[in-house]
Protein backbone atom coordinates (compact mmCIF):
# COMPACT_ATOMS: atom_id res chain seq x y z
CA UNK A 1 0.00 0.00 0.00
CA UNK A 2 1.16 3.39 -0.34
CA UNK A 3 2.67 5.84 1.92
CA UNK A 4 -0.34 8.25 1.77
CA UNK A 5 -3.13 5.15 2.43
CA UNK A 6 -0.67 4.23 5.49
CA UNK A 7 -1.32 7.88 6.34
CA UNK A 8 -4.50 8.43 5.68
CA UNK A 9 -6.10 5.11 8.09
CA UNK A 10 -3.83 6.64 10.52
CA UNK A 11 -5.79 9.45 10.60
CA UNK A 12 -8.33 10.41 13.71
CA UNK A 13 -10.69 12.47 12.14
CA UNK A 14 -14.26 11.28 11.01
CA UNK A 15 -14.24 11.01 7.19
CA UNK A 16 -17.40 9.87 6.59
CA UNK A 17 -19.10 13.48 5.68
CA UNK A 18 -16.69 12.90 2.96
CA UNK A 19 -17.70 9.76 1.86
CA UNK A 20 -15.09 7.56 3.30
CA UNK A 21 -16.39 6.29 6.16
CA UNK A 22 -14.17 3.39 7.60
CA UNK A 23 -16.74 0.77 8.18
CA UNK A 24 -17.17 -2.62 7.91
CA UNK A 25 -20.06 -3.83 5.35
CA UNK A 26 -20.18 -6.60 3.46
CA UNK A 27 -19.34 -6.86 -0.32
CA UNK A 28 -21.77 -6.19 -2.67
CA UNK A 29 -22.64 -8.78 -5.76
CA UNK A 30 -20.99 -6.27 -7.93
CA UNK A 31 -17.62 -5.84 -5.99
CA UNK A 32 -15.05 -7.32 -8.15
CA UNK A 33 -13.02 -10.41 -7.21
CA UNK A 34 -10.08 -9.54 -5.21
CA UNK A 35 -11.34 -6.00 -4.36
CA UNK A 36 -9.97 -3.94 -0.82
CA UNK A 37 -12.48 -1.82 0.43
CA UNK A 38 -11.28 1.74 1.55
CA UNK A 39 -13.80 3.55 2.24
CA UNK A 40 -17.57 3.53 1.66
CA UNK A 41 -20.21 6.24 1.19
CA UNK A 42 -23.80 4.88 1.54
CA UNK A 43 -23.67 2.02 -1.12
CA UNK A 44 -21.09 3.08 -2.81
CA UNK A 45 -17.68 2.07 -1.48
CA UNK A 46 -13.79 2.92 -3.16
CA UNK A 47 -11.75 -0.26 -3.51
CA UNK A 48 -8.15 -0.90 -4.91
CA UNK A 49 -7.85 -4.06 -7.17
CA UNK A 50 -5.74 -6.75 -7.59
CA UNK A 51 -3.88 -6.53 -10.77
CA UNK A 52 -4.08 -2.81 -10.55
CA UNK A 53 -2.00 -1.35 -8.98
CA UNK A 54 -2.89 1.53 -6.35
CA UNK A 55 -5.76 2.60 -9.07
CA UNK A 56 -9.05 3.36 -7.18
CA UNK A 57 -12.28 2.25 -8.34
CA UNK A 58 -15.85 3.16 -7.10
CA UNK A 59 -17.90 0.69 -7.03
CA UNK A 60 -21.82 1.29 -7.62
CA UNK A 61 -24.02 -1.24 -6.73
CA UNK A 62 -27.14 0.94 -8.21
CA UNK A 63 -25.29 1.94 -11.46
CA UNK A 64 -26.14 5.21 -13.38
CA UNK A 65 -23.66 4.32 -16.46
CA UNK A 66 -23.06 1.43 -17.88
CA UNK A 67 -20.35 -0.02 -15.08
CA UNK A 68 -20.83 -0.93 -11.74
CA UNK A 69 -16.92 -0.48 -11.24
CA UNK A 70 -15.11 2.83 -12.64
CA UNK A 71 -11.50 4.25 -11.87
CA UNK A 72 -11.16 7.29 -10.42
CA UNK A 73 -7.61 7.91 -9.79
CA UNK A 74 -4.44 5.82 -10.68
CA UNK A 75 -3.09 6.05 -7.18
CA UNK A 76 -4.37 6.58 -3.65
CA UNK A 77 -2.29 10.22 -3.46
CA UNK A 78 -4.13 11.17 -6.58
CA UNK A 79 -7.60 9.80 -4.90
CA UNK A 80 -7.34 12.16 -1.96
CA UNK A 81 -6.48 15.24 -4.49
CA UNK A 82 -9.52 14.71 -6.37
CA UNK A 83 -11.45 14.38 -2.82
CA UNK A 84 -10.23 17.44 -1.63
CA UNK A 85 -10.62 19.50 -5.07
CA UNK A 86 -14.15 18.02 -5.09
CA UNK A 87 -14.41 18.39 -1.30
CA UNK A 88 -15.66 14.78 -0.67
CA UNK A 89 -16.57 11.70 -2.78
CA UNK A 90 -20.05 12.52 -4.21
CA UNK A 91 -19.25 14.82 -7.22
CA UNK A 92 -15.76 12.73 -7.71
CA UNK A 93 -18.20 9.39 -8.02
CA UNK A 94 -21.03 10.66 -10.37
CA UNK A 95 -18.34 12.04 -13.04
CA UNK A 96 -18.46 9.33 -15.33
CA UNK A 97 -22.14 10.06 -16.03
CA UNK A 98 -21.53 13.43 -16.40
CA UNK A 99 -20.17 16.43 -18.71
CA UNK A 100 -18.50 19.51 -17.93
CA UNK A 101 -21.27 21.52 -17.38
CA UNK A 102 -23.14 19.39 -15.68
CA UNK A 103 -20.28 18.69 -13.40
CA UNK A 104 -20.19 22.23 -12.78
CA UNK A 105 -23.35 23.01 -12.36
CA UNK A 106 -23.69 20.17 -9.57
CA UNK A 107 -20.38 21.44 -8.28
CA UNK A 108 -21.54 25.10 -7.47
CA UNK A 109 -25.26 23.84 -6.92
CA UNK A 110 -26.11 25.99 -3.44
CA UNK A 111 -26.47 23.04 -1.40
CA UNK A 112 -23.34 21.53 -2.61
CA UNK A 113 -21.28 24.75 -1.83
CA UNK A 114 -23.60 24.89 1.80
CA UNK A 115 -22.61 21.08 2.53
CA UNK A 116 -19.18 21.62 1.39
CA UNK A 117 -18.72 24.53 4.09
CA UNK A 118 -20.14 22.69 6.79
CA UNK A 119 -17.74 22.52 9.78
CA UNK A 120 -17.47 18.62 9.59
CA UNK A 121 -16.39 18.79 6.28
CA UNK A 122 -13.67 21.28 6.58
CA UNK A 123 -12.48 19.39 9.18
CA UNK A 124 -12.26 16.38 7.29
CA UNK A 125 -10.63 17.59 4.37
CA UNK A 126 -7.92 19.44 6.88
CA UNK A 127 -6.97 15.90 8.04
CA UNK A 128 -6.48 14.88 4.52
CA UNK A 129 -4.00 18.05 3.48
CA UNK A 130 -2.44 17.79 7.38
CA UNK A 131 -0.91 14.67 6.13
CA UNK A 132 0.47 16.32 2.95
CA UNK A 133 -2.00 16.56 -0.11
CA UNK A 134 -3.33 18.95 -1.63
CA UNK A 135 -6.55 19.43 -4.33
CA UNK A 136 -5.89 18.41 -7.22
CA UNK A 137 -5.78 20.94 -10.53
CA UNK A 138 -8.78 19.99 -13.65
CA UNK A 139 -10.25 16.89 -11.30
CA UNK A 140 -13.15 16.52 -14.05
CA UNK A 141 -10.01 16.63 -16.96
CA UNK A 142 -8.11 13.93 -14.65
CA UNK A 143 -10.75 11.67 -14.08
CA UNK A 144 -12.53 11.47 -17.76
CA UNK A 145 -9.29 10.61 -19.10
CA UNK A 146 -8.84 7.78 -17.10
CA UNK A 147 -12.39 6.35 -17.43
CA UNK A 148 -12.59 6.98 -21.27
CA UNK A 149 -9.09 4.58 -21.65
CA UNK A 150 -9.76 2.20 -19.11
CA UNK A 151 -10.10 -1.60 -20.23
CA UNK A 152 -13.93 -2.08 -18.59
CA UNK A 153 -13.28 -6.09 -19.48
CA UNK A 154 -10.11 -7.08 -17.41
CA UNK A 155 -12.38 -6.01 -14.02
CA UNK A 156 -13.03 -9.90 -13.07
CA UNK A 157 -16.75 -10.44 -11.01
CA UNK A 158 -17.94 -13.49 -9.34
CA UNK A 159 -20.38 -16.14 -10.74
CA UNK A 160 -23.00 -14.00 -8.94
CA UNK A 161 -22.46 -10.77 -10.34
CA UNK A 162 -23.03 -12.49 -13.86
CA UNK A 163 -26.01 -13.94 -12.81
CA UNK A 164 -27.81 -10.98 -11.10
CA UNK A 165 -26.67 -8.62 -14.25
CA UNK A 166 -27.46 -11.08 -16.74
CA UNK A 167 -24.01 -9.76 -18.34
CA UNK A 168 -21.88 -12.59 -20.27
CA UNK A 169 -18.79 -13.52 -18.56
CA UNK A 170 -15.62 -12.81 -20.40
CA UNK A 171 -12.99 -14.86 -19.30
Amino acid sequence: MSNEYEKFQKLKADTSCIGLAREENSKYFCTPIGATIIGWDNGIHYVFINGFDEMVFAVNPDTVCDYYVYPLANNFSDFLSLVLATKGTNTLQQIIQWDKQQYMDFSSSPDEVEYASSKKVIEALEAIRSIGVLPMENPFEYVKKIQNSFQYSKIVFSDEFYDITGQEKLN
